[in-house]
């Protein structure tokens, strides 16, 4: 996450929050709309293979419509997909 630091923390505008969210999102301080996404965006990086109709669902149960959720998960994805492109490649980032 280090280097989307920069974007997060234009989004967010709360540098205490981002230092929180890095430490750990779990316990950052979130709302539950919040905590469901980056769970569910940590359960696919991470584990795609187990995800189950029960993510979407719970993303569903704290307000997310279908448009969002395929964000989500779009956004989720490429963000994967870009950083094994640049890993596998070797590029570095500035910090």
């Amino acid at each position: 996450m280090a280097h989307h630091r920069r974007g997060l923390r234009r989004l967010l505008g709360d540098d205490a929050l981002l230092s929180r969210i890095e430490a750990d999102y779990e316990t950052a301080g979130l709302d539950e709309r919040r905590l469901a996404m980056l769970r569910y965006a940590h359960k696919l990086t991470l584990s795609p293979a187990r995800m189950r109709p029960g993510d979407v669902a719970g993303l569903r149960a704290v307000g997310f419509a279908d448009a969002d959720i395929l964000a989500i998960a779009e956004v989720t994805s490429y963000y994967a997909y870009a950083n094994r492109i640049a890993d596998g490649l070797g590029v570095t980032f500035e910090r």
